[in-house]
């Protein structure tokens, strides 16, 4: 239940020396390397002012391109870059609330899996993504490639495969998790179809995405019930709720 992976924020942020270090510790103990690129205009305006190079090709330069990386956003690339990408087995993390409430842009997701780059979804973090709801990433990820694509480029069970078993994919753990097979982990997320919001879907499973669905009813990782009637099991965590909107409201005010 716990991988290690060795992720440094960006390339941008810290110095080569701490990029090609981490990438050796990586390798040296077999772990995976994760790192966000190319996620706004600025970013490849200063990699090419500070390193005269684009994001793409300064993560190369430092030893990254390489099949045990994933990389977050992935917006600003170009069909050479994807190619390369898709050439050296680099896995992309598709992060598109995150990159629609930053203003970053749209990823060539589609471009990415027509080069057969292994894709899957993320929600980034609570500072640029406050639902982290991986359904509703799934629906925005239908959403915004038709915005980009047409209609036909993002069907429903195409961005639902990216959320289960091209997210499996890129963090090689497909043997493992991302569909339900026999011998894989009992991973489920189950919705009641009968409420309201699916009313008149003819399609159950595009209805996930099409009817904008919030939570799931019932939740099971590895085995494990952790969200019944869709209410977490550990009601524990209920019990933070206040508190986090107490430190919130602190944070904006600057009390």
């Amino acid at each position: 239940m716990t991988r290690i992976a060795l992720a440094p924020c960006s390339p941008f942020s810290v110095t080569p020396e701490l990029m090609r270090e981490t990438a050796e510790l990586a390798r040296e103990h077999g772990v995976l390397l994760h790192t966000h690129l190319a996620e706004t205009a600025d970013e490849e305006e200063f990699c090419l002012e500070k390193f005269g190079m684009r994001p793409v090709d300064y993560l190369e330069e430092l030893g990254w391109l390489e099949g045990d990386v994933w990389l977050a956003h992935m917006v600003h690339v170009n069909a050479d870059e994807i190619a390369r990408i898709a050439g050296a087995g680099v896995g992309v993390a598709h992060c598109p609330s995150s990159n629609m409430l930053l203003g970053s842009g749209i990823a060539p997701i589609v471009e990415m899996l027509r080069a057969w780059v292994k894709v899957g979804l993320a929600v980034d973090g609570s500072a640029s993504n406050d639902h982290s709801n991986m359904i509703r990433e799934a629906r925005q990820a239908m959403l915004v490639a038709r915005v980009r694509y047409g209609a036909e480029a993002m069907p429903a069970r195409r961005a639902l495969k990216l959320a289960t078993v091209g997210g499996a994919q890129v963090l090689h753990r497909a043997d493992e998790i991302g569909s339900l097979e026999p011998g894989k982990c009992a991973d489920l997320s189950l919705w009641d179809i009968s409420r309201l919001e699916f009313s008149g879907a003819a399609d159950p499973v595009a209805g996930l995405l099409h009817c904008g669905v919030q939570y799931a009813d019932l939740v099971m990782v590895n085995g494990e019930i952790l969200v019944k009637d869709g209410r977490l099991v550990n009601e524990r965590l209920y019990d933070y709720i206040p508190r986090h909107r107490e430190i919130a409201r602190r944070l904006v005010s600057g009390d």
